[in-house]
């Protein structure tokens, strides 16, 4: 766990290089799980988002940014439900909160911002 409050942690990163996506990243087990997401988070619940998943990041990329990489947004990440298919969670941002489903398909992931928002 990341932080005072024993909260784990999330980053969501722009990357520039080498073609525009981001990467989401939530702070498990002592690692951060992390999917490319080529089209950014979704902002509104009728249209969902590729979520590739991609190997763990060590939690030294909590804060990691070079040339061609940002943070767009950080904080940390609450979960509501879990099965081997699916993930609800909230994102805790600096800003907002944002209640998401990660959606598992026969290949990939799909990132949909649910309906029901905090």
């Amino acid at each position: 766990m990341n932080g005072i409050d024993e909260r784990p942690a999330f980053v969501l990163h722009d990357h520039r290089k080498p073609r525009p996506h981001f990467d989401l990243r939530l702070e498990e087990n002592g690692v951060l799980r992390s999917w490319a997401v080529p089209r950014g988070l979704p902002d509104d619940s009728a249209h969902d988002r590729l979520a590739v998943a991609v190997p763990d990041h060590g939690l030294d990329h909590l804060d990691y940014t070079d040339a061609d990489k940002s943070i767009a947004d950080t904080g940390w990440w609450e979960e509501h439900d879990r099965s081997e298919r699916r993930i609800l969670f909230t994102l805790h941002g600096r800003t907002s909160a944002r209640r998401y489903a990660l959606i598992r398909t026969s290949d990939d992931w799909l990132l949909h911002l649910t309906k029901d928002q905090p």
